[in-house]
């Protein structure tokens, strides 16, 4: 068995150097024209009240307050394979998701050459909960400027809700899912991509996605993640108004779940109704992490069609 160990390394380390680079190209699309945001989430990967496990290879033993009992998917040996369920023709959020994979299998082939046994090393990953997997979901939709009422529900939601709880972030993720759904005369694209990784990698790659997203906007006009929050200038936030059919607001809805829930690539308007059903109906218990990130959050500003196909690739025409 030893002798198969730097092949596999090898294998691993080749999968995260070609991943990284290609996700440098990716990452920051060059667009000169971006529009400002907003933004309204929070989540609580880890929990101090928790105690730590032993520590193996660089893992922590801390889960968010959701104990191991929580998730699905015991009884998987070692090693074994994280399911990937991607939708979007290998968009960015495949492709971190991968990254978070590879790093999670490179650091336990790591670890496992510190030890003196198989069985050791097997019992040691086991007892920290490695094979627990948390749910990354990422939806974007794309719909007519003139659904001004979004960025306005949006920011009212930024202003007055609770960011530090779970069951704040539950009732945000319900409001705004809400908010979507009460202007299907407006929805013209969407997607929606979802994987599976471990929970050592959630909380890393739960992060780059938002930063990815972040990074398409040029300023955060309003923002409320975990009870830190700016409030837009009235300066700043009246550039207007916007009507063009040929003009977008942009929506992405980010969620980390241990909800092992399924969607359909949101191909029709029906689908995607199903789909923001099934992602608002989320429980507080099985919530980890949320963000809502909206692009313009000026009340004028638009994208225009090729400023949303240019920062948002994956989306499909309902």
């Amino acid at each position: 068995m030893n002798s198969k160990k730097p092949s596999i390394k090898k294998i691993i380390k080749l999968v995260i150097s070609i991943a990284f680079c290609i996700s440098f190209l990716l990452l920051n699309p060059s667009i000169t024209n971006a529009a400002s945001g907003g933004r309204i989430g929070g989540g609580q990967f880890r929990s101090p009240s928790i105690p730590r496990a032993r520590n193996y290879g660089g893992y922590g033993g801390s889960y968010g307050g959701y104990g191991t009992n929580r998730y699905r998917g015991g009884g998987i040996g070692f090693p074994f394979l994280i399911p990937f369920f991607g939708f979007g023709g290998g968009g960015l959020f495949g492709l971190l998701v991968i990254i978070a994979i590879s790093g999670f299998f490179a650091n336990v082939f790591r670890g496992l050459s510190n030890t003196n046994t198989y069985s050791e090393s097997k019992k040691s990953i086991t007892d920290q909960g490695t094979n627990q997997n948390v749910k990354l979901i990422q939806l974007q939709m794309g719909l007519l400027a003139s659904a001004k009422e979004i960025q306005s529900d949006l920011r009212e939601l930024a202003k007055n809700s609770d960011t530090t709880t779970i069951k704040g972030l539950q009732s945000i993720l319900l409001e705004s899912t809400l908010a979507l759904l009460r202007q299907p005369e407006f929805w013209v694209y969407s997607n929606i991509e979802s994987g599976e990784v471990p929970f050592n990698t959630a909380e890393e790659t739960f992060n780059r996605l938002s930063i990815n997203e972040r990074g398409k906007l040029n300023a955060e006009l309003t923002s409320n993640f975990s009870g830190k929050k700016i409030e837009p200038s009235n300066k700043l936030n009246t550039v207007g108004n916007a009507s063009e059919i040929s003009e977008f607001i942009a929506v992405t809805i980010i969620v980390a779940t241990s909800s092992n829930i399924n969607f359909t690539n949101s191909f029709n308007s029906e689908q995607l109704k199903e789909n923001l059903k099934k992602l608002g109906s989320i429980p507080s218990k099985d919530l980890i992490a949320l963000e809502i990130i909206w692009q313009p959050d000026g009340e004028g500003e638009v994208l225009t069609t090729e400023e949303l196909i240019t920062f948002y690739p994956n989306l499909k025409f309902l």
